[in-house]
């Protein structure tokens, strides 16, 4: 390693990455196509071998998330995509749609260490992480990452801040790892106790929106904070470096960018679906539609990686949000509404209150009066796992604009 640098793979020439990933393609498609069933029917009729190219591979049918939540619900657990078994597998999760992971082999199993060394992490250092290790792999994806990198992690979880703030002053980390707006909570929670969390210097941050207000935030605290977009399903895809302009591809994954609803490439510069293809053994995604919007910004970066540089997250291609650092689905809330025999349509706006994420569930009723808002926001957090507010609005006043999920937060 250098000091800027996690390896020479991020110095490459582009064109030595691309041969680099597309020689070895074929193969791994040929693999996964022989011992995933689920792979086999998807990608039958196509030439895996001739696969050597961007242009080819834009010849094989994109698989977005709702496809493979229905085809996990249809072939449980995992639609017929594990390649092989679990044998040898150290952990499974289970992310909110639900959708099941396996994890993959290695010391960083989701790609993290290269992101958390771009954010000034090194081997030695005490970091905090306040990811969530409950079900999803949230926790275990930086947690690894980082001990890969030789950091001792503190595995906070979510939650329990006041004692979380005073573990912080306890062991005196050096390092955040957690959504963009906790470490906020934290530090308000320790202003207020009058507790020295000082030791934080630096944190990568993920699972939401690091807004500039908030990012000047810990600037003025001595905190530099970077962040990463990360998926369950994929792991540590893009990372912000110290030049901080867009978001470095991680090596080993290749990333296309299509317009929504299609799998045709878009030119560079206009923003479709971020696609992604990685190389896991055990899991393997192939052309796999996040669901997220972004774009291709134009150069490498000037901190010397050569990889494609991405705009960072810029939407939703569909109306599956994330807020707190979880996804909420459209069909979550027509679970909700389905409860309810006075309820005729809900509509769930998303916005912000200072640095936090809050959710209103704004509800029509035949009979307003007959509805429980406590009720309903009880239901609410039962099938997100987030709390919301509750509004109960008369017949006929929602949009009819077929949104049932409507993020207004401003990422200007």
């Amino acid at each position: 390693m250098t000091s800027e640098h996690y390896d020479a793979l991020e110095r490459r020439s582009r064109d030595e990455r691309e041969q680099d990933l597309f020689g070895k393609l074929p193969a791994f498609l040929e693999k996964a196509a022989k011992a995933a069933p689920g792979w086999a029917v998807h990608l039958e009729g196509s030439d895996l071998n001739a696969v050597t190219s961007r242009k080819a591979l834009a010849g094989l049918p994109v698989l977005r998330k709702s496809e493979l939540m229905q085809r996990q619900k249809d072939d449980p657990p995992f639609g017929g995509f594990l390649a092989g078994t679990l044998e040898g597998v150290e952990r499974v999760f289970m992310s909110p749609g639900p959708i099941w992971e396996p994890q993959a082999p290695g010391d960083d199993p989701w790609n993290g260490a290269r992101a958390l060394h771009a954010s000034g992490f090194r081997k030695g250092d005490l970091v905090a992480n306040a990811f969530s290790y409950h079900l999803t792999p949230g926790g275990f994806i930086l947690d690894s990452g980082a001990r890969a990198l030789g950091c001792t992690v503190f595995p906070a979880g979510i939650g329990n801040t006041d004692m979380q703030v005073e573990a912080i002053e306890t062991l005196k980390p050096s390092g955040f790892i957690g959504t963009p707006d906790y470490l906020k909570v934290l530090l308000d929670r320790a202003l207020e106790q009058g507790r020295d969390l000082s030791s934080i210097t630096k944190a990568l941050v993920s699972g939401g929106a690091l807004f500039p207000s908030l990012r000047e935030d810990y600037e003025n605290r001595g905190i530099r904070v970077q962040q990463c977009y990360a998926t369950a399903d994929l792991g540590v895809i893009a990372y912000e470096s110290s030049a901080r302009e867009g978001m470095i591809v991680n090596e080993n994954y290749i990333v296309e960018i299509v317009r929504p609803g299609t799998g045709d490439p878009v030119e560079d510069g206009e923003v479709g679906e971020l696609v992604v293809t990685n190389f896991n053994p055990v899991y393997p995604l192939i052309r796999f539609g996040t669901g997220d919007l972004s774009k291709v910004l134009e150069g490498p970066s000037e901190c010397g990686r050569t990889n494609i540089r991405l705009a960072g997250w810029m939407g939703r291609a569909d109306q599956r949000t994330k807020v707190k650092g979880m996804f909420v689905d459209p069909g979550q809330i027509a679970e909700l509404v389905a409860r309810y025999e006075a309820v005729i349509k809900a509509r769930l706006v998303v916005s912000r209150a200072g640095e936090s994420d809050v959710m209103t569930l704004s509800v029509e009723a035949n009979e307003p009066d007959a509805v429980n808002k406590d009720g309903l926001a009880d239901s609410l957090r039962d099938i997100t796992s987030l709390r919301g507010d509750v509004d109960i609005v008369p017949s006929g006043s929602l949009p009819n604009d077929g949104k049932v999920i409507s993020d207004e937060r401003d990422y200007g």
